[in-house]
């Protein structure tokens, strides 16, 4: 029988970026380091950002190596490295004009890395908050074009966001956001593919590198703009169904203040971030564990239901 120590809490990787700021910090307690911080790994195995276990029977091991020698706690799910990657972004300025490769393309010319499909629920959007996501040239000579003459407003899907709002963001989508904290679902993956970057430049004086050519290769130009961000499927039971891909699920969980949800875990093991609120978890009847805002845990393929109490907004993520 699982038990709510079975439960595996990973230490998050922070990551320093020129857009970042210091919300991780503010919102969630972090210990960030000094500097514009963008990103939280929160559940990570890639070798940019290997979480080390915090507690528990695996305290002080690393998720990749979970991942290598006990397959038992992801129920024998395929693949040679830990499938998924979860973050949290603070977009404070505007994230470079980019795009992502699928699996193909950056097996091909990223040394075997996976490709990268993600997806964005919206924590929290300032009022001028904004996404780019999308473009409008009909082919890899229109875009080069456009881009080439700086014509980014004719060029790129631009929309106003709001907290709640939901992103899919297949490879081969351009994309950008600024203003906003997100709680991000993708594949382990670190390659993203920079189109412009807003004439920055970082703290020595030089600008980012711009990958242009390797953008024109995985731009799906035949993909229409979207116009809203806005969930349109109905919340059952507190549950909402986000996506379905080939590589995740992504549900959101609302627990109620004074009552409680019971979670069904059908998959080989699933990853729970609390984005707002504070609570407990407990599995099969056992003595429950307290949960703030800003915690991240998988629950492995022993942890087949989920029971929790309190007032908390969860994403829980799991592998296709």
């Amino acid at each position: 029988m699982a038990h709510t120590s079975d439960l595996i809490f990973p230490h998050p990787v922070f990551v320093s970026k020129i857009w970042g700021g210091r919300r991780l910090e503010t919102e969630f307690g972090y210990d960030l380091p000094a500097g514009p911080v963008g990103e939280c790994w929160a559940i990570s195995a890639h070798p940019h950002g290997d979480c080390v276990i915090d507690g528990g029977a695996y305290d002080g091991r690393r998720l990749s190596e979970l991942w290598n020698e006990e397959p038992q706690l992801f129920g024998g799910a395929s693949g040679d490295r830990f499938p998924l990657l979860i973050k949290i972004l603070d977009v404070a300025d505007y994230l470079s004009v980019q795009v992502h490769p699928d699996d193909a393309y950056a097996a091909e010319h990223e040394g075997g890395s996976l490709g990268k499909s993600e997806c964005w629920y919206v924590l929290e959007a300032d009022d001028d908050a904004r996404i780019m996501i999308g473009q409008r040239a009909k082919g890899r000579a229109e875009f080069a074009s456009m881009a080439g003459e700086r014509r980014w407003d004719e060029l790129l899907n631009e929309i106003p966001v709001d907290a709640g709002d939901f992103f899919n963001i297949s490879p081969g989508t351009v994309h950008a956001v600024k203003g906003a904290l997100i709680l991000e679902v993708q594949q382990s993956s670190d390659v993203t593919y920079r189109v412009y970057d807003f004439d920055r430049l970082q703290g020595d004086g030089t600008s980012r590198e711009l990958h242009l050519a390797q953008a024109l290769d995985v731009i799906d130009y035949d993909a229409e703009p979207i116009a809203t961000g806005a969930i349109a499927v109905p919340e059952i039971d507190g549950v909402t169904h986000l996506t379905d891909c080939r590589y995740f699920g992504v549900d959101r969980v609302r627990v109620a203040a004074g009552s409680s949800a019971v979670l069904a875990l059908g998959k080989p093991f699933a990853c729970v971030s609390v984005c707002a609120g504070a609570g407990t978890v407990s599995v099969s009847g056992d003595e429950p564990r307290g949960l703030r805002k800003g915690e991240h845990f998988i629950a492995p393929a022993a942890c087949t239901e989920l029971s929790f109490s309190g007032e908390m907004l969860l994403i829980v993520s799991y592998p296709a």
